[in-house]
């Protein structure tokens, strides 16, 4: 939902970094995994307790991923590398819940799993959409920063899962009812665009 408000901010600055590490020869491909090895970290942070290292890893490898299409796009941009990049994201994004799920089963486990199942909701219905849009031919409109393929619109998107997370690591006693939440809106966007698929292929094309 914020996506394209927070592009506009910073994807110059970003552009301006990826510009300079791609002409001191760093890889798009290698800035993908660095970012996802470091995202992983954040689980065994997470599963020790330490919520404030956590959250650095998370904005790290954020930051990281905000790299890695402006390395491509200086260099050399393979189809490969979209589909890496994605890979990566969804990696990581799983992986945070699973860390909370390791520090405190009890009070997390469930929430943690419901969370996880929205998750998968979200990466459907956002891929699949992009699949839908490909054998449409539809174009896509550039709000969310220049992408390798087509990516929806969705009231759920990138800035609001690292919102959330940073809110699971500032308020990590909170996190079942925050983990809660969160994941009913994952389930109302996964719906909302399981609805437009639906509204583009019989209502629209009728």
């Amino acid at each position: 939902m914020f996506d394209p408000v927070l592009r506009r901010l910073i994807d110059p600055p970003l552009d301006r970094a990826g510009a300079w590490l791609a002409g001191r020869g760093v890889p798009a491909n290698g800035a993908s995994l660095a970012g996802l090895a470091v995202g992983l970290l954040a689980v065994p942070a997470l599963a020790l307790g330490w919520y404030g290292v956590a959250l650095l890893l998370v904005l790290l490898n954020r930051l990281i991923d905000g790299v890695d299409g402006p390395i491509a796009r200086h260099g050399k941009p393979t189809p490969f590398g979209g589909y890496l990049d994605i890979m990566c994201d969804m990696a990581f994004y799983a992986a945070v819940p699973l860390g909370f799920a390791f520090a405190d089963p009890a009070a997390n486990a469930v929430w943690a799993a419901v969370l996880l199942a929205s998750f998968v909701c979200t990466g459907a219905s956002f891929l699949g959409r992009a699949v839908l849009a490909a054998q449409r031919a539809e174009i896509y409109d550039g709000k969310r920063g220049r992408k390798s393929f087509f990516h929806g619109a969705g009231l759920i998107e990138g800035s609001e899962t690292i919102a959330a997370f940073a809110l699971f690591c500032l308020f990590p006693e909170d996190f079942p009812w925050l983990a809660g939440v969160f994941a009913g809106l994952c389930f109302w966007t996964s719906a909302a665009r399981v609805i437009e698929a639906w509204h583009l292929t019989t209502i629209g094309s009728s």
